[in-house]
């Protein structure tokens, strides 16, 4: 016991957190010279190999506008993974060997032939047997071309009916803009690709509290049976962020913080949390149960719709005692700009299970703390017999810290130590983090499920067309109400964002 908490803390031997990829395979990068690759890719990629998870006929091949060659692209590569915590240098001898470079552009075909002519040098040199794993780390607006280049070399592997030969595209968030350019996007995928082959990526479902939810509750019977509207007041889902929009205002201003987080991260954490027990955990049956909870979600009605939503937009403000500017003055963006940057929705769930329970979602940028998290918030004591010592008595709560730290803690009442009856709030924690092993990086985990062809975290089709259906109403009303100010509120940078008037949701206490 230590500061009003009991705390039990594990380590983990990432060797034995994960299963090693044996079917060999070329992992191709389309974005091999962007950011993504080079800061979380390759470096989840590094450590995958320290830990002996990647398949023993194993390469990397970047393919990107820049003009590297092979050998300067492992030399661009590598403080990127030297920064790592237990980088070895002989580790990364080893790993480099792998790694290889093929300058391409995207809107040119005829440079198809070139790539498909080195990824057979590399299938005869390393032994990957014409296996493919296609990551998409580029913007949505060029797929089309990308595909039509894997269409145009034949560098997808073509061979029903063998399990050892195969090929998968790894795409990334945005997955459109809407319902209706969701569903482009997957013609233009399907094109190529059948919907087994796709791998739809959301990295927070990759991150051990968030894996941890289904476990939590389907396999511990003290909490399911609570699990419910008789027990559970309401649940908080939060991702706020410190920082603004780096140099992203192209995207942003396009994009808005709901398309940007409420369609894919906090739409996949509403459903871990809400979503019915399914049979077996199989990737099919838990993509079953998410697309039940999102069929079960209650439309928005227009008449009502300033009651469930509440948009703002950071304005100048100060981050850790640092002065920032507001959101109409970052490079980039309009300087009468309407672009929400933050965002509280609150649902309701019309299933027997959450009827008449809120769900609020909220997600916001230059706020006053970086936080991922869930919070269940229980019903209050139906007849308190302290209640003349405290009153209200505080319900208990059971927070998942997602992120910076990954965590589950549980609050409850105890007696205070001492002659007088009192009571305090105490804190049961677990926590990931304060063990004598790492943890598996959110990247790591998804690179190895799809080497592996895991598709449990990954977006199936029909979820993301639910969860787009549920959100368009709100982007659209949104817009039409922005374009007349209404609703948008300023709140300062480094703040809590702004406060909602008149809802049943009555501040910020998601902080066990």
């Amino acid at each position: 016991m230590n500061n009003g908490s009991l705390t039990q803390t594990i380590s983990l031997d990432a060797a034995s957190a994960c299963a090693r990829a044996e079917l060999p395979c070329a992992l191709v990068v389309f974005g091999g010279s962007g950011d993504l690759t080079a800061r979380k890719l390759v470096p989840a990629l590094f450590r995958l190999h320290q830990g002996n998870l990647l398949p023993s006929r194993f390469a990397l091949v970047g393919c990107g506008r820049t003009a590297f060659t092979d050998d300067s692209y492992r030399a661009h590569l590598r403080p990127f993974c030297a920064a790592a915590e237990g980088f070895d240098v002989g580790d990364w001898t080893v790993f480099a060997k792998t790694i290889h470079y093929q300058p391409l552009d995207y809107d040119d075909v005829s440079g198809a032939p070139d790539l498909h002519a080195k990824l057979a040098r590399i299938d005869t040199a390393h032994g990957t047997a014409g296996n493919r794993l296609f990551y998409m780390a580029v913007p949505p607006v060029l797929y089309e071309s990308i595909i039509a280049l894997i269409r145009h070399g034949r560098l997808k592997a073509d061979c029903p009916g063998n399990a050892c030969c195969w090929s998968r595209i790894v795409v990334e968030k945005p997955f459109g803009r809407d319902l209706a350019t969701a569903v482009q996007l997957d013609i233009t995928l399907k094109q190529t690709f059948t919907e087994e082959q796709i791998y739809r990526i959301d990295h927070y479902l990759a991150k051990e509290t968030t894996q941890n939810i289904l476990v939590f509750r389907f396999a511990n019977a003290l909490f399911e049976p609570v699990w419910n509207r008789q027990y559970i007041s309401r649940v908080d889902i939060t991702a706020a962020e410190q920082m603004g929009i780096e140099n992203r205002a192209g995207y942003y201003e396009q994009s808005g913080v709901v398309r940007d987080m409420f369609q894919n991260h906090m739409m996949q954490l509403l459903a871990l949390i809400a979503m019915e027990a399914p049979a077996h955990f199989t990737p099919a049956m838990v993509s079953d149960e998410k697309a039940k909870l999102f069929q079960s979600l209650r439309p928005f009605d227009s008449r009502t719709f300033a009651q469930n939503l509440l948009i703002g937009q950071y304005s100048r403000g100060h981050i850790n005692n640092e002065p920032v500017c507001g959101y109409r003055e970052e490079q980039g963006v309009a300087p009468n700009s309407i672009t929400p940057t933050f965002a509280m929705l609150k649902l309701f769930v019309d299933n027997w299970r959450w009827q008449s329970v809120p769900f609020y979602l909220v997600s916001g940028k230059r706020l006053n703390r970086k936080e991922t998290s869930i919070v269940v918030h229980f019903r209050d004591v139906p007849h308190s017999i302290f209640r003349d010592i405290i009153h209200p008595v505080p319900a208990n709560r059971l927070t998942f810290s997602i992120q910076p730290t990954e965590s589950i803690t549980l609050s409850f009442q105890a007696k205070t130590p001492g002659t007088r009856m009192s009571l305090r709030s105490m804190n049961m924690s677990f926590s990931y983090g304060a063990g004598n092993e790492r943890t598996v990086d959110a990247y790591e985990k998804v690179l190895i499920d799809c080497l592996n062809g895991d598709k449990t975290l990954f977006l199936r089709e029909d979820s993301e067309y639910l969860s787009w259906q549920f959100l368009t109403p709100v982007i659209e009303d949104c817009a039409q109400c922005l374009k007349h100010r209404e609703m948008l509120q300023f709140y300062p940078a480094g703040s809590s964002g702004p406060q909602p008037i008149g809802w049943a949701w009555t501040g910020r206490t998601d902080r066990a």
